[in-house]
């Protein structure tokens, strides 16, 4: 169990975007494609890769969540080297990136570029980790 308003490590991102392609074509790209491909890369550091979708199937929302920085880091590098990468900007269009967690510098430089905003961890717990 968790203790209170330890320093957490953990960052996540959540990435909102509105679905641009047909619903069941992204649905089954996210379903079949995207998650089974992050998956298979088998990285340490990634806790978990989530769709969520909107109830009339317009919006997407991704969250990921890392051990640290560093593993963010490692998605964010496996990501762009993948054809994934490419997919993704045939389905969606990314109106927003919320990176929560106390990124480390690398982190915010790869992702300043794309607009994402960032957020320090300041306190709170979690059961689930550490």
């Amino acid at each position: 169990m968790g203790k209170l308003n330890t320093k957490s490590q953990k960052i996540i991102f959540t990435i909102q975007c509105s679905i641009k392609s047909d619903a069941n074509e992204f649905r089954k790209w996210a379903n079949d494609r995207a998650a089974k491909y992050v998956f298979n890369l088998k990285e340490e550091k990634t806790i978990s890769y989530e769709w969520y979708l909107s109830d009339d199937n317009s919006e997407a929302t991704l969250v990921e969540s890392f051990i640290d920085s560093d593993g963010a880091m490692q998605r964010l590098n496996n990501h762009m080297s993948s054809p994934i990468a490419e997919e993704i900007m045939q389905h969606v269009d990314i109106k927003e990136w919320l990176v929560f967690g106390n990124s480390k510098q690398d982190l915010i430089d790869a992702l300043t570029p794309f607009g994402a905003k960032f957020k320090k961890h300041h306190s709170g717990f979690n059961h689930s980790s550490e």
